[in-house]
């Protein structure tokens, strides 16, 4: 027999400290329903896996005009349509009458972003957050969809947050860089700062890990020792002291704050030193 077992709901995160400001509102602290009225609207999100975050059950054109209808309600049934199927083609998706009415399986991999971001542009929002928007993609479709994700952000005046472990991606798009680790910010920098010279031990590991053209054949490739520690062992100092090749004493006990060393934010006590 099975035995009964109560579910307790996990507790929600909770912000102690800081601001995120947007357009005057604090959205560490501001009501839920403006939230809502934010969310969506004024900044929009591309999700990781288009293919689990489109619905595979409706129709393309039915989930575009949700959106629309949530967040844009005196538009007309014939304006949401004539307006969706414009963004559908701004996204660069050929036969938009024949797409409007067909499912998330029937488009590849590359429309099915075009989709998701033809969504997040529906109410012309003023920051957009793509969540690894070209993870699963060929390198080809990679790039198609990094420049549109740039002629759109041109075009519209949008700001574009990018989420992402590729270098590359954030080399070609970002102009500031804020590297974390374990859940903290340990390094924040202009990306071409942060290229030329990291600081962190972290960062700097993440960039010789990256395998060079011109480098001797067949030799080892550079590595972090060690892995990510998980939110039930988190050490009490550093996150990243079991993995640091400078660890100190200090280090173990002491979290180090976020501070302007090298002309940029770095979280390490022994930045400048090594």
């Amino acid at each position: 027999a099975m035995s009964m077992m109560r579910l307790v709901p996990r507790p929600a995160g909770e912000i102690d400290a800081g601001e995120i400001l947007f357009e005057g509102h604090d959205l560490a602290r501001c009501e839920a329903s403006l939230l809502r009225k934010i969310r969506g609207a004024r900044m929009s999100m591309i999700f990781q896996e288009p293919m689990t975050a489109l619905n595979p059950v409706f129709k393309l054109g039915r989930q575009i005009s949700e959106a629309m209808h949530l967040h844009m309600p005196n538009l007309s049934p014939e304006e949401v349509v004539n307006r969706g199927k414009a963004l559908l083609k701004e996204v660069g998706i050929p036969e938009v009458d024949k797409r409007w009415g067909e499912y998330a399986h029937q488009l590849s991999g590359g429309m099915r972003q075009r989709v998701m971001i033809a969504m997040a542009l529906t109410s012309d929002p003023k920051v957009l957050i793509a969540d690894e928007p070209t993870t699963a993609l060929d390198v080809t479709t990679q790039a198609q969809i990094l420049d549109l994700l740039r002629e759109l952000q041109a075009s519209k005046g949008m700001a574009t947050i990018m989420i992402t472990h590729d270098l590359g991606v954030i080399a070609e798009m970002c102009q500031r860089v804020l590297v974390m680790y374990a859940g903290r910010v340990v390094e924040e920098a202009l990306v071409t700062e942060l290229f030329e010279n990291p600081v962190h031990p972290y960062t700097r590991g993440l960039l010789s890990s990256i395998p060079t053209l011109n480098g001797q054949r067949k030799s080892k490739l550079s590595t972090i020792e060690g892995r990510v520690p998980t939110l039930m062992e988190m050490p009490p100092g550093c996150r990243f002291q079991n993995r640091c090749p400078y660890v100190e004493d200090r280090c173990r006990n002491n979290v180090p704050k976020l501070e302007v060393k090298d002309g940029r934010k770095v979280r390490c006590f022994r930045a400048g030193e090594v």
